[in-house]
């Protein structure tokens, strides 16, 4: 590890035992995961761990989550979030994801007021300052902290001090919640995020690794990371896909030939709409 990183990790130590007792918001990705450990290792059992068993969040996320925090020990807590009770939520407008985390830091306030811990945290990066992200504001309005961004961590620093410590983790592909491949205006459903759970399951069975399936309705538009690209259409894999992407409930299946990009959905949006949020 560099000096820079080292300190860096340094500071978000010294920033973790300040804080005294911590409630981490936890989705088992990466950012969290880590934030999760880190807090673990500086607060011991003055932390707890919070992830919400979501419709929105994939069955293989939720179950490696779980054996994560039970590997490294770290205290965890379940609790169920009602966010598809909301109609702002399921208008799926260019705010959902706010109304989403309004939901989770709801809950994990009143999880942190009756255990009388400090602050609640999540797992922001400095590079998530640069994205489209509703659910900043609601972290701002719950006075959620955080303290990767704070202590100057980008997505690849938490990757490298992650790697560093050893945790199997380190390299996990990004996997944004289930709601965000449903096109903004298409309402949230369980059924199609069940769907788009189904089709992605399949993809990852079939051998592929960084990828997203965006729900269009009956259309299901494909993306997979470039260098993953050429093995789509050799030895009978795009038949397999057709299969089994409508086996999962959609009618058509497209292949976006631009690849795997983060928060393509948001091209959608109109400017206003992004300017608003």
């Amino acid at each position: 590890m560099d000096e820079a990183l080292e300190l860096k990790r340094l500071d978000l130590q010294t920033r973790l035992e300040r804080l005294g007792s911590l409630v981490v918001a936890y989705s088992g990705g990466v950012d969290s995961a880590f934030l999760a450990y880190a807090a673990c290792q500086a607060l011991g059992q003055r932390m707890l761990a919070v992830i919400a068993d979501s419709a929105s969040l994939a069955r293989n996320q939720y179950d490696d989550a779980i054996r994560f925090a039970q590997d490294e020990g770290i205290p965890l807590r379940v609790v169920e979030t009602a966010e598809l009770e909301s109609p702002e939520y399921v208008r799926n407008g260019a705010d959902r994801c706010f109304h989403c985390k309004d939901e989770l830091f709801t809950v994990l306030e009143r999880i942190r007021s009756q255990a009388d811990f400090a602050a609640v945290a999540y797992g922001k990066n400095t590079d998530d300052d640069g994205d489209f992200r509703p659910g900043q504001h609601a972290a701002g309005l719950h006075h959620v902290v955080a303290p990767l961004a704070e202590a100057g961590l980008s997505k690849t620093d938490v990757r490298e001090l992650a790697r560093h410590a050893g945790l199997r983790l380190w390299d996990k592909p990004a996997s944004a919640c289930l709601a965000s491949r449903i096109e903004y205006g298409r309402p949230v459903t369980r059924q199609a995020l069940e769907a788009v759970e189904r089709a992605e399951d399949a993809l990852r069975r079939l051998g592929f690794h960084q990828f997203r399936v965006r729900h269009h309705g009956e259309i299901a538009r494909i993306e997979i990371a470039r260098e993953e690209m050429s093995s789509v259409l050799t030895g009978g894999m795009a038949e397999r896909i057709v299969y089994e992407v409508k086996q999962a409930g959609f009618r058509f299946v497209a292949l976006d030939l631009e690849g795997y990009r983060s928060g393509s959905m948001n091209v959608l949006l109109p400017a206003g709409d992004l300017a608003r949020s």
